[in-house]
Formats: C-alpha cells, sequence, structure tokens
C-alpha cells in the first residue's frame, strides 16, 4: 500500500478540490482546536462501508466486524445526523451538507473506543466528501511520519482505510427497497393493533419504485462513481451483494482475507514495508505478460521459435500423461536454456496459457573417454533442467 500523497483523479473539477481543501482546513483546525494534536488518535483500522440502496448494508455491518476482530459499535452517518449537534444545526435553519458531515464524521472516530478500528457506515458520499477523506490520509501519515522514533508514534499509527462497496443492479435495489417499505408497513399495523408506538416507520423512498430507483441512481452516478479514485489509495473491496446472507458473506470474507501487513507490529511493518504486495504485483502483470510475448516474437524470434517446437515435442506429451494429477515434472538437457531468456520464455509461455511453471537445474556427470594411463573414467558435467508444471487436473467420479 503507497504512503505517498494522494493523487486527485482527473475527473476532480477545481471547484471540488478548492471546496474539499476547504472543508479539511476548516474541520481538521476545529479538531486541533477542541481536542489538541496529542489527543488525535484516530482508529488505527477503518472500513469506510458503502453500497447500492438495498445492498445489506446494516445486515452486514457485524459480520464485517467480527471478519475484521472490531468490537466497537459502527458510526452509522445517518444517525449522526440525528445526533444533538446535527439537530442543533437543523435548528438554526442550516443544512448538514458536506462539512457538517464530515466534521460530525472526522469527530466521532476520535471516541477512545474506537482507537483499535471501526466500521463507518455511509461515508464518503460525494465527490468532495472522496477528496476529504484523501486529504485526512495524506495528513494522518503526515504526523505519522513526523513522530515516528517520538514517545508520540504510538498516537499516530499507518492508517489503514478500507473501502468496502456492497453493490446490487438497479432491479433488485429496487425490489429490495419495496420489499422493505411492505414489511415496515406490516409492522407499523401491527404495532398500532397491538397499542404500541411504531419506532421509525417505512421510508417514503421504499413506498415508490420511482423514488427507488431514482435512490439507487444517486448512488450509482455520485457515490459509486465518486469512490472509484480511491482504488488507487485505500484497500477497496467490491463486493457482489446478491443472492443470500450467507452467500454475501462468504465474498465478503474472501475479500477481507488476511493480510500479513494489515497485522503487524507497527515497527514490523516499517521494516519490510519496501517488498511490494503481492496484489499490488498483479495489477498489472496480464499486460506485462502480454508484452513480453510480443516482444519475444518481434525481437528474440531466434530463440522464441525453438523454445516453442520444444514445449510442443517435448513438453507436452509428458503433460498429456500427467492429466489427471495436474502436475508435470519434464527434465530436459537441451542447450538452448543455458539462455535465461529461453527459461523465462518457457515461464511465460506456459503463464499465458494458464499452466503455473518453476524451473530449476542440477549437474551430473557424463562419461567422455577412458584415460589409458590410469584407466579412470573422465566425465564431463552437463546440466539438466527440471521444469514443474501445474495446471487444474481431472476430477474422476468414482462409484459407491
Amino acid at each position: 500500500m503507497s504512503e505517498s500523497v494522494p493523487q486527485l483523479n482527473e475527473t476532480d473539477t477545481s471547484h471540488e478540490v478548492k471546496d474539499a481543501d476547504l472543508i479539511f482546513d476548516t474541520v481538521f483546525s476545529g479538531l486541533l482546536r477542541d481536542y489538541g494534536l496529542e489527543n488525535l488518535r484516530f482508529p488505527r483500522e477503518v472500513i469506510w462501508l458503502n453500497g447500492a440502496p438495498g445492498a445489506g448494508k446494516g445486515t452486514q455491518t457485524k459480520f464485517l466486524m467480527q471478519t475484521r476482530g472490531l468490537t466497537a459499535e459502527p458510526v452509522v452517518v445517518s444517525s449522526l445526523l440525528k445526533s444533538p449537534a446535527a439537530k442543533r444545526l437543523i435548528d438554526a435553519g442550516k443544512m448538514a451538507g458536506d462539512r457538517e458531515v464530515t466534521d460530525l464524521v472526522f469527530r466521532a472516530l476520535l471516541a477512545p473506543e474506537n482507537h483499535s478500528g471501526i466500521v463507518v457506515d455511509g461515508f464518503p458520499r460525494t465527490k468532495v466528501q472522496v477528496l476529504t477523506l484523501k486529504l485526512l490520509y495524506d495528513r494522518l501519515n503526515q504526523l505519522r511520519n513526523q513522530y515516528l522514533g517520538t514517545v508520540h508514534a504510538s498516537s499516530f499509527p499507518k492508517p489503514l482505510f478500507h473501502i468496502v462497496v456492497l453493490f446490487i443492479d438497479e432491479a433488485e435495489s429496487v425490489r429490495r427497497q419495496l420489499h422493505r417499505g411492505q414489511q415496515a408497513v406490516k409492522q407499523s399495523a401491527t404495532d398500532q393493533a397491538a397499542g404500541l408506538s411504531t419506532v421509525g416507520g417505512p421510508r417514503a423512498t421504499d413506498l415508490s419504485a420511482e423514488t427507488a430507483a431514482n435512490r439507487y441512481r444517486t448512488f450509482k452516478e455520485i457515490t459509486y462513481e465518486s469512490l472509484q479514485s480511491l482504488r488507487e489509495i485505500f484497500h477497496y473491496h467490491y463486493v457482489n451483494a446478491h443472492g443470500s446472507i450467507e452467500d454475501v458473506q462468504r465474498r465478503i470474507e474472501d475479500e477481507l482475507s488476511y493480510q500479513s501487513s494489515l497485522e503487524l507490529d507497527q515497527a514490523t511493518h516499517d521494516r519490510i514495508a519496501g517488498i511490494p504486495i503481492a496484489q499490488a504485483l498483479g495489477i498489472h502483470a496480464r499486460q506485462e505478460l502480454v508484452d513480453r510475448l510480443e516482444r519475444y516474437n518481434e525481437e528474440y524470434a531466434d530463440i522464441f521459435l525453438p523454445v516453442i517446437e520444444i514445449i510442443e515435442s517435448e513438453f507436452i506429451p509428458t503433460i498429456r500423461m500427467h492429466a489427471i494429477s495436474g502436475r508435470a515434472y519434464v527434465y530436459s538437457d537441451n542447450a538452448i536454456f543455458e539462455d535465461q531468456l529461453a527459461i523465462a520464455m518457457v515461464i511465460d509461455i506456459f503463464s499465458e496459457r494458464g499452466y503455473h511453471t518453476v524451473a530449476d537445474h542440477r549437474r551430473y556427470p557424463v562419461p567422455v573417454r577412458l584415460n589409458a594411463d590410469t584407466l579412470e573414467i573422465e566425465t564431463r558435467k552437463n546440466r539438466l533442467w527440471r521444469f514443474i508444471i501445474t495446471f487444474p487436473g481431472s476430477e474422476i467420479r468414482r462409484g459407491v
């Protein structure tokens, strides 16, 4: 995960950037004034949860917390907007815009119980909020670097931000919103019949297909599009939220599977931070593989063509013999493999075809002649290359 200064996306307009800069400076200055720098202890890990209407954010929040071992109650932006601070704002005739929402969220993060980690449901939702989140991440990294190696280092850990997006298509979103509205109406009627007061009640958007569709489009065109620029900065988890609750939870678990760099002690992480994360290496690996193969064919055809012939004549027959096990060992003493480029070609060709290949070599003695004086057999060392090729094997159905 890079800790360089976040780069603004090409689609970030100048007025949005200016608004975000102003909002962040205002909010952060307020935090410094009210808490003091020494007390600005933001959570070590934050899962910024967003999703299409009806995608199941509320349903999956507890599972997200369990998966990451978080115990603090989630910060739910819709609840913050009902807080006394937000109510005072509304009572004063003001709207809860980007600045107010950002301030409420940042202050909620500073609660002592959130230090180890927290789930934030519903932020960021606009382009300006996305930009303020980038600025927060940048500022926290600056503070970390500033106090690294000092007695205050523990107050400024490496920020670990996850963006989790639960996604469903428009038709499913509208269906779920309307179903939720129907259930709320039924519950309200049941409560009234029992003489109980109904808490909340159905949302207005859950009672109309048109308004439900509009709510989805707002998410897709504003929130979802804005979040895309965070892919290059934070851990970004796009989760298909179609299917059963259990299906979605399995996908979440796969997305948030253990990553060692997230669990290490701060000092240990700093020591190994220069070693690239495997996921990052794989981002452009496919295109790089294609480029290498094209270059082999254009610039090194004198090696590339013989290597292909060797694969077809020597490797493939052995691989076919081991199609069930999915693992084949191919040995070759062909001198072409003295050139490391030829070995790289074999690995890349098989990678492009969906195989995994490992190559190594060993030397073995080959008799040359009999020494007439000593009557000893003289030998020379030949090299033998071994290629271990793995691929999906064939499953054989056995009778009972």
